[in-house]
């Protein structure tokens, strides 16, 4: 399929038309971030989806960046960005696990990497593989949240620890994906029903997907639709308000009648994942 030009795209900045002052087509390279969870939990199953992660890096284009991260209690930079995708490949089956008991600081790590990849601009993204599980208060994931919202990173989730989260075959509601509007205040305890719904959050505020396979065969086909989807990734730009307050956006495509569509999975033609919206700077 033929990219989109910039024409095609109307944005809505609370449902008022915006101009598009930042445009990078399908053809710009994309920066991606890959941060792992290590864990104890994480080495137990890791063997389930790191081999599966060629798949990833073979569908991205040959000049996309890739970085790895690995975090537990805190990030560790471990390869900074090159377009070497097999530079990546050995650095993930180089990564230390971490064993015994520890803080999980989930919310905290993602804030940290974003500070990383700020100074960055054009298409960038984070592939979180995680169990999302986060030991840390609740403000922590309030103060991550708002972040999100005035941040540009795109997030991408694989929920780790699919056997665990999933105990029960025989109960089909199990499986499914927690709804996204769950997770905007999880609960205390850690457990894996509020990393489901902060996984699915964090995707969903960001504009990204999050995933939850159930089994070590689910990866393959997943790291291949993330790929798919940073190789098909755009990035607009309008001018923010100055209001202090959150602007919800949404993102169209002029059809070739000149009519236009919602960003919806109904779109015929389309599918558009955009963010929710952002957090406009005080004046």
């Amino acid at each position: 399929m033929a990219g989109v030009v910039q024409n095609r795209f109307r944005i809505l900045d609370n449902g008022i038309e915006q101009p598009i002052i930042f445009f990078a087509p399908i053809e710009a390279a994309a920066q991606v971030l890959v941060m792992l969870e290590t864990s104890p939990a994480v080495y137990l199953i890791h063997a389930e989806h790191l081999t599966a992660a060629y798949a990833l890096l073979d569908g991205l284009a040959p000049d996309d960046e890739v970085a790895l991260v690995s975090y537990s209690q805190s990030p560790h930079a471990i390869l900074a960005f090159t377009s070497d995708k097999p530079a990546l490949a050995a650095a993930l089956s180089q990564v230390q696990y971490t064993l015994g008991m520890g803080d999980l600081n989930f919310y905290d790590s993602v804030s940290t990497v974003l500070d990383w990849i700020a100074p960055l601009h054009g298409k960038k993204a984070i592939v979180l593989l995680t169990t999302g599980l986060d030991s840390s208060p609740p403000e922590r994931w309030n103060a991550l949240v708002q972040r999100l919202k005035a941040d540009d990173a795109v997030l991408f989730a694989v929920a780790l620890g699919g056997s665990l989260r999933h105990p029960s075959t025989k109960k089909k509601k199990s499986k499914a994906a927690p709804k996204p509007d769950e997770a905007e205040e999880p609960t205390n305890p850690v457990s894996f029903a509020k990393a489901d719904a902060a996984l699915s959050s964090l995707a969903k505020i960001t504009g990204g997907r999050a995933y939850f396979p159930e089994s070590p065969n689910d990866f393959v086909s997943i790291y291949r639709e993330i790929a798919s989807a940073l190789r098909h990734q755009y990035v607009l730009g309008v001018a923010p308000q100055h209001d202090g307050k959150f602007h919800s956006l949404t993102v169209q495509i002029l059809g070739a009648n000149g009519q236009s569509g919602p960003a919806s999975i109904k779109s015929p033609e389309y599918q558009i994942f955009a963010r929710e919206g952002y957090l406009a700077p005080v004046q």
